[in-house]
């Protein structure tokens, strides 16, 4: 029997999976452990002008495959109006078949705005104009569409040197029921390289009130924000890491790397992975500290267009999978913490899919009494959050891991429709052990596949990330 694109079994292929998604899934609240939204556009409750704004802005996701269409930039991050970005998205859609924007569209489309027609060019205005005209009434707002998609945490991306004031009004607010707690990215202490260090060393000691002339210095600011970061309901770090390499190294070695970097003299490779083994080292000992999670995103090539870089900045789009081998670096950084009694709950990511099987193995070797799956291998990131890459993530821990204390899905996005997501993954993850069910692979036990369908959509993430 032909199925109807986006029907309510969407994606799911056998009874057993329809049932595990109606009984334990749909209902789910959502826990999104990492995501990039903006704490002030939540405390100031933000609407928005029209649906490009919504939907558009800030998204390279959709600009990547507006330029592959072949769209002019100034329909994508230019100077068109509104409804002209809208319009070139809307004639960028009907060619996104196989890709995951193409069923994130229209799930958006229709679990928030109730709309059921595909967006092309034909249907493009008056799709604009029924979401716009929705889009001026309270139900739209920032934190109504949190609580539409029955969020219940929200782990933001924060520098540390952020001053969390809009984390501080949100926790004051008794009429706001999400958790919206920050996150510590220090990607400014750890790219000694960029031509921004300097400039940030400044803020972390104005914001520190120390001064940071050596190593020491560095680490003892930065602990201070930790702390700062803790009293604010930070109970998590998250890293960019483009290869994951790491060297022991001793402190005086440092300080003279260090002291290099302040001068602006130009440090060699293996002084850098130097410099970041180090501090990488000191920060996940303060994390093990107040028991934190450790998230480690692991393979992106950042800005690989420098003409666009000049043009329109950093994160627009321009990054790509990165190729290097991070097994024999992440397993002695792990390591080194764990001879020290000082591995916190750690989180991989993986941008290229060949690492899976590195990291899918790589969570078996380190554990702690009373904590279920120490070492996670989150989900498909970024290039691999679509069908493929999610069923080949969770197949790969499967086989060789425990699927059943999987931390399950996260948005990644700066987006507040992007709560689709988490439906889209819950679907596969009911088709994928409903399916196996259906053919003998597990237990017809509906009662456990239930259970460990919650616990990977919901509860594991809850305990993980919210554990004292």
């Amino acid at each position: 029997m032909k199925k109807k694109f986006l029907d309510v079994d969407f994606l799911l292929d056998s009874n057993t999976a329809k049932q595990l998604y109606e009984n334990a899934a749909s209902s789910l609240p959502i826990f999104d452990f990492h995501c990039h939204l903006d704490p002030q556009e939540v405390w100031e409750n933000k609407t928005y002008e029209n649906l490009t704004a919504l939907w558009l802005g800030g998204d390279h996701y959709k600009w990547r495959v507006m330029r592959i269409h072949g769209v002019d930039e100034k329909y994508i991050t230019g100077d068109a109006s509104d409804w002209e970005k809208f319009k070139a998205w809307a004639e960028t859609v009907p060619y996104l078949i196989g890709n995951p924007l193409y069923h994130w569209t229209h799930m958006e489309l229709k679990m928030y705005f109730g709309i059921d027609k595909l967006l092309s060019p034909k249907t493009a205005q008056d799709i604009y104009e029924q979401c716009n005209e929705m889009l001026k009434t309270a139900q739209y707002s920032a934190r109504a569409l949190i609580e539409k998609s029955n969020v219940t945490f929200i782990g933001t991306t924060d520098d540390p040197v952020s001053p969390l004031q809009y984390h501080q009004l949100l926790t004051k607010d008794e009429s706001f029921k999400t958790i919206i707690a920050p996150t510590f990215r220090p990607d400014g202490a750890l790219f000694i390289e960029r031509p921004t260090f300097s400039e940030w060393l400044e803020k972390l000691a104005v914001v520190s009130g120390m001064q940071i002339h050596n190593i020491d210095g560095l680490v003892a600011a930065l602990k201070d924000r930790v702390d700062f970061f803790h009293e604010n309901g930070g109970r998590a770090s998250d890293h960019d890491i483009p290869k994951m390499d790491y060297v022991s190294t001793t402190k005086e070695e440092i300080d003279i790397i260090f002291e290099k970097g302040l001068k602006g003299i130009q440090l060699s490779e293996d002084e850098l992975i130097c410099y970041r083994s180090f501090l990488l080292k000191e920060l996940g000992k303060m994390y093990a500290e107040k028991q934190w999670v450790m998230q480690l995103h692991i393979g992106a090539m950042r800005n690989t267009n420098t003409k666009m870089k000049k043009l329109i900045g950093t994160d627009t789009g321009f990054d790509s999978v990165g190729e290097a081998n991070h097994a024999h670096g992440l397993a002695a950084f792990l390591d080194s913490l764990d001879m020290e009694d000082a591995l916190p709950r750690t989180v991989l990511y993986n941008l290229n899919p060949k690492d899976n099987a590195v990291l899918a193995g790589m969570v078996g070797n380190y554990s702690e009494k009373g904590v279920s799956g120490k070492i996670q291998f989150g989900s498909g990131w970024w290039f691999n959050d679509h069908i493929d890459g999610m069923e080949r993530q969770m197949k790969d821990l499967a086989n060789v891991g425990m699927l059943s204390h999987f931390i399950g899905m996260l948005t990644d996005s700066r987006s507040f429709l992007s709560y689709a997501r988490h439906d889209y993954f819950r679907r596969i993850i009911c088709n994928i052990i409903g399916n196996w069910a259906e053919n003998g692979l597990v237990p017809h036990d509906m009662e456990l596949l239930e259970e460990i369908i919650r616990n990977i959509g919901f509860h594991n993430a809850e305990r993980y990330f919210l554990v004292r």
